[in-house]
């Protein structure tokens, strides 16, 4: 913990066409932190499968942009430093073809096990380039998770459901945990890594039934069965790996959501006194994990489920809660159809950040695709794939979503500490601050359309100087070195500003 004997105090004076400047107050408490933050991720669902097997030059650029930690010659950052990379485990519906009713050809996804039950250890090497390149910048930390098992332990033998109910044949669960062993052992022969973290469902309230992609629905009960023999073969198999549960589809099944059977899933796993109690099992992850969607609007209700969500993670007792995937689907004004790499949805994604830290005191914060080749609010970086070369070549396009996520992700480190404050007269302007090896990191999110005047007080008097970072419609963390007393955030932009 970083002690200081200070307050921060920031004011910002909020300038309005026709109006008095009115100052907004933030209040920093660096004595009370609250929840260690422990990284950002994101994944390499659908589009590292293919894009890891583009031209060397051009798949670097894309793994520098989501993991690099370095600078270039003018100071500014080459990536955002992910420190955490989710690796989707497939579930065979690539090797079945138009045969597996997945529609987009891009959405099916290989896996190591082959249909005739044999392995095929270079079946990913798309994937495995990015894993390997994660680990090469630095990344430290690695997950895989599961949209369906295997289409060979699945009830219909495809890769989603059916009717909409639970798909998984559970009389070959203990085959399925057994490919999820080999599936980690794998990887760690081809790339050195052995996964932190395997997450066996994902978003198990919704159908899956429609044939767009893998998935597969589970009840809670069913998780719980599924986890209680996944976790001592994960032991008994000598590997260190957590489970880590459950990816809901959306943050109020976590809580109090109406769809009880799949619902309530921070007591129903974590209440010592619940029948689907998961905490006193080896290499079970003490944290909790949830999506960030259909729950952004309105603001009351953001903040509400958000702030339930702290709640009942506090009350389960020693829990961490993840925020592990999100982009743009819907639920608000914005919606996801429609490619934007400009300022509008970064904007979005960066007060959204600021929600489920502030809020939900997330303490890990994960994007779905960390590359996208869709016309869909889905990526961080995108890429336009020439048809002309099988599409295994093409364009790299940076978005502005990248590079607000990275005002965050770069700099603010894992172990760093989230101070808590108080604001006054602060519309449209979210602020969060950290702490870190004796820095106070604090984000700035101004939505509005016109510049803020800040002033800082309280920070050291030694101080002239502040480190800056910004990310508007012009500017991709642009650094800057300004003076501590004359400090201005321009409209529409995210800033980074690093102080004793």
């Amino acid at each position: 913990m970083v002690r200081m004997t200070f307050a921060v105090l920031l004011l910002l004076p909020v300038l309005t066409k026709g109006q008095n400047a009115l100052p907004v107050k933030i209040q920093v408490d660096p004595q009370h932190p609250v929840q260690t933050i422990e990284g950002f991720g994101a994944s390499d669902a659908w589009t590292c499968q293919y894009a890891g097997l583009w031209p060397e030059e051009k798949k670097n650029k894309m793994a520098d942009l989501l993991f690099s930690n370095g600078f270039d010659k003018k100071g500014k950052p080459l990536g955002i430093g992910l420190n955490l990379w989710r690796f989707s485990i497939g579930g065979g519906s690539a090797e079945q073809g138009t045969e597996s009713g997945i529609r987009d050809k891009s959405r099916r996804q290989a896996s190591f096990l082959k249909l005739n039950g044999t392995y095929d250890e270079h079946a990913m090497p798309g994937q495995v380039w990015f894993m390997n390149a994660a680990k090469a910048r630095g990344v430290k930390k690695f997950l895989g998770f599961v949209n369906s098992p295997h289409v060979n332990f699945t009830l219909n033998g495809k890769a989603f459901s059916s009717d909409g109910k639970g798909n998984l044949d559970f009389s070959k669960k203990e085959a399925f945990v057994q490919d999820l062993l080999k599936t980690v052992q794998i990887l760690k022969k081809q790339t050195g890594i052995t996964l932190d973290y395997l997450s066996p469902v994902n978003e198990p309230q919704w159908k899956w039934n429609e044939g767009n992609q893998e998935g597969c629905p589970y009840t809670n009960e069913q998780i719980a069965e599924l986890v209680r023999t996944l976790s001592p073969a994960l032991k008994n198999g000598g590997l260190n790996t957590k489970i880590q549960i459950a990816d809901a589809g959306q943050l109020d099944y976590l809580t109090d959501h109406k769809d009880t059977p799949k619902s309530q899933q921070i007591s129903y796993f974590f209440n010592p006194g619940s029948p689907g109690y998961l905490a006193g099992l080896p290499n079970v992850d003490r944290s909790i994990s949830g999506h960030s969607y259909f729950t952004t609007s309105s603001e009351e209700r953001s903040i509400r489920i958000r702030t339930k969500v702290a709640a009942e993670v506090e009350k389960a007792g020693n829990l961490r809660f993840w925020m592990s995937e999100y982009c743009v689907l819907g639920d608000s004004l914005l919606k996801g159809e429609g490619r934007d790499t400009g300022m509008t949805t970064a904007l979005f994604i960066a007060k959204l950040i600021h929600h489920d830290f502030s809020y939900a005191n997330a303490t890990s914060w994960q994007w779905w695709l960390g590359i996208s080749a869709g016309d869909y609010k889905d990526g961080l970086v995108y890429i336009d794939r020439d048809k002309n070369k099988d599409k295994n070549d093409g364009q790299v396009v940076e978005s502005k979503m990248l590079w607000a996520m990275g005002n965050y992700s770069r700099f603010i480190p894992e172990g760093s500490k989230r101070l808590p404050l108080k604001m006054e007269n602060a519309d449209q302007v979210y602020a969060s601050s950290y702490s870190h090896a004796g820095k106070v990191i604090t984000v700035i999110v101004n939505t509005r359309k016109e510049a803020l005047s800040l002033e800082i007080k309280g920070i050291n008097k030694k101080q002239r100087k502040i480190k800056t970072y910004t990310t508007s419609a012009g500017l991709s963390l642009a650094p800057a070195t300004i003076q501590s007393d004359s400090i201005q955030i321009l409209p529409e932009s995210v800033t980074t500003l690093i102080t004793d």
